[in-house]
């Protein structure tokens, strides 16, 4: 079901309130002071059920320029603006700022509202339509209806509740599968509840029982009870004005312009960059590092105009700046913000929010800038495909990757897939997450490892390779588990980009050549080690008779590492059929006798008490074997 927001705008005392009360039958000025001085002061909640049987919200905004502040905080979750102009004034300067915030916010549907119609006569009326089909020629209330309406007699009410009910049919449906969110507008308690947060859902859906973070302080808490329209709710959806229940939350720890959303998902900043247009009517140029007043959903914060593409930026000009604020926020991309000169306070200009999670960015950055564009034009598979190109370094899963997204996805997992079909990017399975990199991620980290692996090929050309740890601790550090090392491990060599012996990492092409000599000496160690069967020879004992020690150590090396020879103690190895053979005794001997004690093993081999203790403490620590008292039994 679509949900309706209807907002009003205008001058101050030109009736806003008051034709809200004639067509809904409920005041929206609840303060003290609002009543006793007859102008509104904070924002006004109600709704309004339609001739067609729709609910709509409604959200009173204050007119007076004292309280742009608080209009800016209704006025950005709007569907449809009623622009409330008196008929016996006429156009006035907050009429003009409101429109100018309703268009820097890309409202896109209003109706014309003249109220106090009954004060003039027809003559007056048609001036003032005049009047206002000029003001607002070339904008999106160029062709509004204009009624002329009495909210004391009534008069015209009825063919403006049945436009109202025409422009529902013609509101965009709002994003309901996306992740939920909502500006908080006011905060309260209420005894035997506890903290209670109102304001309108814009995206998404909250159920009861559902856990949320309040943003940006990352409070985590839990939704005990909707309501919406002052009805118990078990769900609220975008569009839909409701109050929330939060567990676990004191008042005080929120406030007007925090954002309710789900956990661990949204990321504050204190800078963002933006697409900026700067208003016709600014009274003069915006110079880079102006001190502006932000304001985006509810909230309202101090920041910095850091320029990135002009120098100075004249009236009626747009730019790409980068905002530094004083505050943190939590925005989502192509969210529409306002700003404001920080002293005397006017509406200056606003736009997009291009990137909410920037990074420091200088003035010319070309690069920077062309990544900007790319943000702006919206194409997501190439914007989803940078974002991941950009957080590789960090193997982040797909939470990680919607925050850095900073917009509501849908189908993201559809658009990842599309992405690894066409080999842009890698998944890699960690645990109950999926991992995604680039692929010029991965082709960089190969280049790293060839690099090494070519040197060490080359200083080293009878060893194997490199362990697989050590290539790990090089190339990755410790920023990747060794799960997804592993995967990542495993592609390479399916690529044939690297090969694996045991757990050495070589290239395809590397070979082990011997010297003339070289041969010789592995020819002397293979033919020692057949003769000697399961009384190896030790390393030291064959070394001597070699005269040429540096070459013995690089050959014996090159065996083991060939895995012809495995080693069982530092200085002891046998050679790989003989081992063997030896597990292959070891496991019968103790199957056919349930048990195998060390002089058993001694005797069934013909060995030393030295070379069976060897045996028997190596396969107890690859767990073939394990000791019970003096005895060996199968692990």
């Amino acid at each position: 079901m679509k949900h309706i927001i209807i907002g009003t705008a205008g001058h101050i005392d030109h009736g806003k309130t008051t034709l809200i009360k004639a067509l809904t039958g409920r005041e929206t000025d609840t303060l003290r002071e609002e009543k006793e001085r007859g102008i509104s002061i904070n924002l006004g909640f109600t709704f309004f059920d339609l001739p067609s049987g729709k609910r709509a919200g409604i959200i009173d905004v204050p007119g007076h320029e004292k309280f742009i502040k608080n209009m800016l905080a209704g006025i950005s979750s709007i569907d449809i603006v009623l622009l409330v102009i008196a008929a016996d004034e006429g156009i006035m300067p907050q009429t003009r700022e409101h429109f100018e915030i309703l268009q820097l916010l890309d409202v896109k549907k209003g109706i014309i509202v003249l109220t106090k119609s009954d004060l003039v006569d027809e003559e007056w009326l048609s001036m003032i339509r005049e009047e206002i089909k000029n003001e607002f020629k070339g904008t999106f209330l160029e062709n509004a209806p204009i009624h002329s309406v009495s909210s004391k007699t009534g008069i015209g009410l009825d063919d403006l509740i049945e436009d109202i009910d025409k422009f529902t049919e013609e509101v965009e449906a709002k994003d309901i599968q996306g992740h939920f969110r909502l500006p908080v507008d006011r905060v309260f308690t209420i005894s035997g509840f506890g903290t209670v947060v109102t304001g309108t859902v814009i995206s998404g859906s909250v159920k009861e029982g559902q856990i949320i973070e309040v943003y940006p302080a990352k409070l985590a808490s839990k939704v005990r009870g909707i309501q919406v329209h002052d009805q118990p709710v078990k769900v609220a959806e975008a569009g839909q004005r409701c109050a929330i229940n939060i567990a676990n939350v004191r008042v005080n720890d929120v406030k007007r312009g925090d954002v309710i959303s789900v956990e661990n998902l949204m990321e504050p900043s204190l800078m963002i960059d933006c697409k900026l247009y700067y208003l016709k009517s600014a009274s003069r140029t915006l110079e880079n590092r102006q001190r502006v007043r932000l304001y985006h959903g509810t909230s309202e914060i101090i920041c910095r105009v850091v320029l990135l593409n002009k120098e100075q930026v004249k009236p009626g000009e747009e730019v790409y700046v980068q905002l530094r604020l004083e505050k943190p926020l939590t925005a989502q991309r192509n969210d529409r913000y306002v700003i404001r000169s920080y002293s005397p306070m006017n509406t200056i200009g606003g736009g997009s929010i291009i990137e909410p999670l920037a990074k420091k960015a200088k003035q010319f950055d070309k690069e920077y800038i062309e990544e900007l564009k790319l943000k702006e034009s919206g194409k997501t598979e190439s914007i989803l495909e940078n974002t991941i190109k950009n957080l590789s370094k960090e193997y982040p899963r797909t939470v990680d990757i919607l925050k850095a997204l900073g917009k509501n996805e849908e189908s993201i997992e559809e658009k990842l897939e599309k992405l690894i079909n066409e080999d842009k990017i890698v998944k890699f399975e960690s645990g109950d997450k999926a991992i995604y990199v680039h692929r010029e991620f991965i082709n960089e980290k190969i280049a790293e490892i060839v690099n090494i692996l070519d040197k060490y090929h080359k200083e080293n050309p009878l060893k194997w390779g490199i362990s697989k740890e050590e290539i790990k601790n090089k190339v990755f550090g410790k920023s990747v588990k060794q799960k997804t090392y592993d995967q990542m491990m495993d592609l390479l060599v399916n690529e044939q980009v690297l090969l694996t012996h045991g757990n050495l990492i070589l290239l395809p092409e590397f070979k082990i050549i011997y010297t003339k000599e070289q041969k010789a000496i592995r020819e002397n160690i293979i033919k020692s080690f057949n003769i000697a069967k399961f009384s190896p020879p030790k390393y030291s004992e064959l070394q001597i008779k070699e005269k040429d020690t540096k070459n013995f150590k690089m050959v014996f090396d090159s065996i083991v590492d060939e895995g012809v020879l495995v080693k069982v103690s530092e200085d002891c190895f046998f050679l790989l059929e003989d081992y063997i053979k030896i597990k292959e005794l070891v496991i019968n001997l103790i199957t056919n006798n349930g048990s195998m004690t060390l002089a058993e093993l001694r005797d069934v081999l013909n060995t030393s008490r030295k070379y069976a203790m060897a045996l028997v403490e190596h396969f107890d620590s690859i767990k073939l074997t394990k000791r019970l008292e003096d005895k060996r039994v199968l692990y």
